[in-house]
């Protein structure tokens, strides 16, 4: 398994990774969204590479100094429960110490997905529409 940068080649099998999650935990709908994002990314992007092949993909940007975001943490459906998923959040949540010094890291997921973010030690903070936003604290003082 290579953890390594988002390279614009991998943008047709990052979007494979997402196919293969709608629309059990992703809306078709959201597929304009991540392709625009793949276009342009709001910070660092990385994948998850197996044999060859995107497995996942995943990465963060910083709101504010305080604040950062985990952006498209995605794993290919036939490989979820493998540990990918968490290898995705901690290596992001691990670089974006090391990018910066934020109080708090959010993201925005699906009812569905909500549950393995909670075991990844975020918390839902609200739900709006069909989406949560979830927080974890990076530090507990300033």
């Amino acid at each position: 398994m290579d953890f390594r940068p988002y390279q614009t080649t991998d943008r047709e099998g990052c979007l494979a990774v997402f196919d293969s999650n709608a629309p059990e935990f992703l809306h078709a709908s959201e597929r304009a969204g991540f392709a625009a994002f793949l276009d342009n990314p709001p910070g660092p992007y990385f994948v998850l590479e197996h044999d060859g092949s995107v497995a996942g993909c995943g990465g963060y940007a910083f709101e504010t100094p305080d604040m950062a975001s985990l952006c498209w943490i995605l794993v290919r459906r036939d490989l979820h429960r493998n540990g990918l998923g968490r290898l995705l959040v901690f290596s992001a949540l691990r670089k974006i110490t090391q990018d910066g010094d934020p109080m708090m890291v959010r993201l925005h997921a699906t009812p569905l997905t909500a549950a393995f973010f909670e075991k990844q030690g975020f918390r839902m903070m609200e739900t709006a529409g069909d989406g949560v936003e979830m927080r974890k604290k990076l530090k507990v003082c300033p």
